[in-house]
């Protein structure tokens, strides 16, 4: 691979601008070579012949040792002068930080303007890469300060739990003075299984601080004149528990209530084993997260450090100078090329993270701190195959069974497809929904959407499109073998019944894709699995629960299955009932079930509203309200047309038609505007937005038409195009609920690539970890 490319796939996606324009400088270099070329070939043969004799020369003279120095010898000042290209020196501006300037000596040359340009972005490029990564650095020093204070409250914590007897004033614990270490006896031991350290571990500290002041003095470090302490985490006294309190973030329904009636953001330490134990996996994120961060940034400076080597190296080689070493000397001896700071962070944070939450395990602590990517399996690519397969065979025989007994026109069809299609629409409908997330991950991937970070996956956990994929097809596979062997129109005479046993085919599939998806053992995707009940479990509890972006992503996936839902329904009506055992329907003449179906069709759209009025009442920003407007809109409408559907009626017809259209208007805006970010008039790109992740314009025009045209889809039950050719009414629901749905998956694609695009312009690559601890000088601040 080369360079250009692999420096592209492992840059930061969100900080991509950030990074050195590799491909613009090669673009520079590539101008410089074809002017070069140009000047040679419009030499005279002469001149020619001559530059070839001294390239000879000078060849000779290099082989023959004339030009060779050796350890000990020194170029005389006078051949450096004759050599030098560039000059390198740094500058101060007025009213902004200082960057470096470099002066090129051969622009008299000809083509040497073409040089020119190139070593005034070079600057340009080196200044802005050198300027970020020492703003990233000062962030990451300044959080390490707050660890460390977050690290004595823990450690204080830790101590009082353990000895709840002993008061702020004991001066043995108060000053852990060095080289008083406190018995095993009158600490008290942790039980067995306890994940962190042991009390007296936290106390023997202390005497090995007391010989490492002064290196630990050394270690400190200044920026932008600001000394920062970047040393593990020090024993802390006992009273700065009196200075602290503990944080109160309204994340879970608990939280939330007591929020409610307390309206406290902070509350008084109780020094319960519980407390710490949350405090100690909060603290415990957030050491991992700041490890990563500080990877990200040592990789930065790697890669960047990397690119400026290769751009001078092609410099040097296009037009034959030795520019590269006076240039790489002022990048090794910038900030970028000779700060150590993140080394050195990275050192103390794998070594307090290994003796304060692996048990003094290293191996334990830096597998948290590391984690593995997911590695690619060829079993997947073999049972992807083999069920995609096999999905294609049956879809197949399915079909030829249809045409050899000629199904479309028996007697027994239109009870089929009242009874038996809702049932198998369902597996229909969730293995679209999965290839469309499975063709969604394929492009996130392709164009470099951080759809992991966007999501919160725990890294090494999420899944690609060939996992997805796979599990659309082993479903599909059940489905379909569950409707081959179902297809029987023929009921037995005397007993007017179906066989109970392929009746309850549908039943028994859908049992095996509960029991699989709340399987608590670690197989089939375990943490993928949780992940999505535990979004599934705040959505139903979106009030209590702080809104996130999977809770609210998967809130809008669930509006488009609504279909979905009323066949869940439906199950429940068809099998509790005993009407599969006659195949018929008396579902629709229930009232309980009438009203059921007004319940679940606005379910989902309910969880949205909510989450958009607990993100109103949070960030008291408007546009959430405008949201929640606009999902009761679609609320109103999915009553209106549910009414309609049941009762009929002009009157409802015209309220379930001007509901639906109102809607219809405010979504597809919401989706353009809002989620896509498209129909930006004053954009470079012609009503779109300035960065587009996906080169062709044209895309993002057709997404646009083909959602709006999808989304009035919606009106097709109220104006009566639900029967047309040899379909039946029952598959014409379901062809336009798989419109949804296909609507979904290319809204998803754009609705993410926008997140993305929000979080490469605000270079925002890390989730925001709450810490624990509040210190009342913070609070005091603050106001």
């Amino acid at each position: 691979m080369k360079f250009g490319k692999e420096f592209t796939s492992q840059m930061v996606p969100e900080w991509q601008e950030a990074y050195m324009d590799y491909n613009y400088l090669k673009s520079l270099l590539k101008d410089i070579l074809s002017i070069k070329q140009r000047i040679k070939q419009a030499q005279p043969p002469v001149l020619a012949s001559n530059s070839a004799l001294k390239k000879r020369v000078s060849l000779y003279r290099a082989f023959s040792g004339l030009t060779g120095r050796s350890n000990n010898l020194k170029s005389s000042p006078r051949e450096d002068e004759e050599d030098q290209v560039i000059l390198v020196n740094p500058v101060q501006h007025e009213g902004s930080e200082g960057g470096y300037q470099t002066l090129f000596l051969m622009s008299s040359d000809e083509g040497g303007e073409y040089e020119l340009v190139f070593f005034r972005r070079l600057d340009d490029e080196f200044n802005k890469v050198n300027k970020f990564y020492k703003t990233k650095v000062q962030e990451v020093l300044n959080e390490a300060q707050e660890l460390n204070k977050q690290m004595d409250a823990l450690i204080a914590l830790r101590l009082k739990v353990e000895m709840p007897a002993v008061g702020f004033e004991e001066p043995a614990l108060m000053h852990l003075v060095p080289g008083i270490v406190p018995s095993r006896a009158s600490i008290g031991t942790r039980s067995p299984g306890k994940a962190h350290m042991e009390v007296i571990k936290e106390v023997e500290m202390s005497s090995e601080r007391g010989s490492d002041d002064k290196a630990d003095a050394s270690k400190s470090r200044s920026v932008g004149g600001e000394k920062m302490n970047i040393t593990g985490s020090r024993p802390a006294p006992l009273e700065v528990l009196n200075h602290v309190k503990i944080n109160v973030k309204l994340e879970t329904p608990r939280s939330t209530l007591k929020g409610i009636f307390t309206d406290s953001k902070y509350k008084d330490l109780t020094f319960s084993n519980e407390e710490l134990k949350h405090v100690e996996e909060q603290l415990k994120q957030a050491f991992i997260e700041f490890y990563q961060k500080l990877r990200l940034l040592k990789s930065y400076s790697f890669l960047n450090v990397l690119a400026f080597s290769k751009i001078m190296k092609k410099y040097d080689k296009i037009t034959s100078r030795s520019a590269s070493k006076a240039y790489l000397k002022m990048v090794d001896n910038s900030y970028l090329g000779s700060s150590d700071e993140v080394i050195r962070l990275m050192e103390r944070v794998e070594a307090t993270f290994i003796k304060h939450f692996s048990n003094a395990n290293r191996r334990k602590g830096i597998s948290a701190l590391k984690p593995k990517a997911r590695a690619e399996r060829h079993r997947v690519t073999f049972f992807l195959g083999l069920f995609s397969g096999c999905s294609v065979a049956l879809a197949v025989g399915i079909g030829m069974i249809i045409h050899a007994r000629n199904i479309f026109k028996s007697e027994g069809r239109g009870q089929y497809m009242e009874n038996m299609f809702p049932l198998y629409s369902l597996f229909g409908f969730i293995v679209l929904h999965l290839v469309m997330y499975s063709a969604d991950v394929f492009f996130w991937r392709r164009y470099r959407v951080n759809y992991p970070f966007i999501f919160g996956f725990k890294p090494g956990t999420e899944l690609g499109y060939r996992e997805v994929f796979l599990v659309s097809a082993g479903l599909s596979v059940l489905a379909l073998a569950g409707v081959l062997s179902n297809l029987d129109m023929d009921m037995d005479p005397k007993t007017k019944s179906f066989q109970a046993l392929t009746e309850l085919v549908p039943l028994g599939l859908v049992t095996v894709v509960l029991l699989i998806t709340f399987c608590p053992f670690n197989i089939i995707y375990h943490s993928s699995r949780f992940f999505l009940l535990r979004c599934l479990f705040h959505c139903i509890c979106a009030p209590l629960y702080k809104v996130t972006l999977p809770d609210f992503f998967l809130a809008d996936q669930l509006t488009s299955q609504v279909q979905a839902l009323r066949s869940l329904e439906f199950y429940i009506c068809y099998y509790g009932w005993g009407d599969f055992k006659q195949r018929t329907n008396n579902c629709s003449k229930s009232d309980v079930f009438k009203i059921f179906s007004f319940i679940v069709a606005v379910i989902p759209y309910w969880f949205r509203f909510i989450q958009c009025i607990r993100r109103l009442l949070e960030e008291k920003e408007t546009i959430q309200g405008l949201n929640g407007l606009k999902y009761f809109s679609t609320i109103v409408a999915v009553v209106m047309r549910t009414a309609y559907d049941q009762k009929k009626g002009t009157t409802w017809k015209i309220m379930a038609g001007a509901s639906s259209m109102v809607a219809a208007l405010a979504n597809t805006y919401w989706d353009l505007v809002i989620d896509w970010g498209l129909l930006r008039w004053h954009s470079r790109n012609f009503c779109l937005r300035d960065k587009l992740l996906v080169p062709h314009t044209s895309v993002y025009f057709i997404a646009m038409v083909l959602n709006v045209l999808l989304r009035f889809a919606w009106l097709q039950s109220i104006l009566g195009f639900t029967e047309f050719f040899f379909f039946h009414k029952t598959a014409v629901v379901a062809i336009f609920a798989c419109l949804e749905i296909i609507r979904r998956g290319i809204w998803n694609f754009f609705r993410l690539e926008n997140e993305h695009l929000n979080n490469v312009g605000k270079y925002r690559a890390f989730k925001s970890v709450p810490l624990p601890f509040n210190y009342d000088e913070d609070e005091d601040k603050d106001e």
